[in-house]
């Protein structure tokens, strides 16, 4: 795939994360035999790059495939085809092609940050133990120099150090998404997988962990991964945004040039939705037509004709390549150059 989108400057040009063509299928099995009659197309063939220090936005509704996405990503899921090229020094290595014992060496590069912070902490260990718990993989240290970099870590996340042995049941749902995240720091890793790390806190609290994710990324080189549903959250974060449809991914561009001007009609419809702070701005909503197509039996053609107001009879017999149309805008509709979609801005 060509380079999409224009990196952040420095002096590293070669992406972090190659990604290309993968794709996850889950069996579909029934009966006492457990006899396989189908296949869940959970992520179909997608390819995506994420340059080192870059916010790179996933989108999409409930069930695009965006977090099984991630979860391929890190290895977390094994996916069906495809490789996930992660470049460590000078040299790439395709994690999906790997055994879990070569994979291990390389988990302390690529950390992920849990949607849910309530259920992602062990309410049974401290704070002390559930941020050190990842330095057995990668640091040779005695419990003296654990207990201080553990303290480094919460100093870094705006947590007390004085709390270190607290359980996870005496901190507030955003206090918990720090102590995740400072989990996720303790290796010093150069890709954090994001899954909608904010979603499930007060719209407050949101704003200061999307601030600290992009201070720690200032300060320690990260690049991200952010999967997330909020479009409002990944316009304020995100140097690039890619926006899946049932697997597959059908635009990719800069967050400004997606927002001001999508060139799919999926993300129009996405960016209608979006809230704007205008009181005298009337909002012109498009609602969607049907149901999101079945990852089981997708449609032939393009996955989002039958729900697309701008759909022709080419859209249902041809399948549209995701193709630049303008310098780095990326999209999978083959009449990308001659709508005229609305924006958000």
């Amino acid at each position: 795939m060509p380079d999409a989108g224009t990196p952040p400057s420095g002096p590293l040009r070669e992406p972090l994360l190659r990604v290309e063509n993968l794709k996850k299928y889950f069996p579909i099995e029934k009966g006492f035999l457990r006899r396989r009659t189908g296949e869940i197309r959970a992520v179909d063939g997608v390819s995506l790059e994420v340059m080192p220090g870059e916010t790179v936005g996933l989108v999409g509704e409930s069930g695009s495939g965006k977090t099984t996405f991630g979860r391929c990503v890190m290895r977390g899921l094994r996916a069906t085809d495809g490789s996930i090229q992660f470049r460590v020094g000078d040299k790439y290595v395709d994690m999906n092609a790997i055994s879990g014992s070569e994979l291990r060496p390389l988990r302390r590069h690529i950390q992920m940050v849990f949607q849910d912070p309530y259920t992602s902490l062990d309410p049974r260990m401290t704070v002390l133990e559930i941020v050190s718990e990842p330095l057995v993989h990668g640091l040779k240290a005695n419990r003296s120099q654990v207990e201080e970099r553990v303290k480094e870590l919460m100093r870094v996340v705006g947590l007390d150090t004085r709390h270190t042995n607290r359980y996870p049941h005496a901190f507030s749902g955003g206090q918990r998404q720090r102590i995740g995240i400072a989990r996720a720091l303790a290796t010093n890793p150069s890709l954090i997988v994001a899954d909608e790390p904010v979603s499930a806190l007060d719209v407050s609290i949101q704003a200061q962990i999307l601030n600290l994710l992009m201070d720690l990324q200032d300060q320690f080189g990260l690049a991200y991964l952010f999967v997330a549903h909020d479009l409002s959250v990944v316009e304020h974060i995100s140097d690039r945004v890619a926006v899946m449809y049932v697997g597959q991914l059908v635009e990719l561009a800069a967050t400004d040039d997606l927002f001001d001007a999508p060139q799919h009609p999926y993300t129009e419809a996405l960016l209608s939705a979006v809230p704007r702070p205008d009181p005298h701005r009337k909002m012109d909503r498009i609602v969607l037509r049907g149901e999101v197509a079945n990852p089981a039996d997708p449609p032939s053609g393009c996955y989002f004709h039958p729900r697309c107001r701008y759909a022709r009879e080419r859209c249902s017999v041809e399948k549209p390549l995701l193709r630049e149309v303008k310098p780095g805008h990326f999209s999978a509709c083959h009449f990308a150059e001659e709508l005229e979609l609305q924006g958000a801005s």
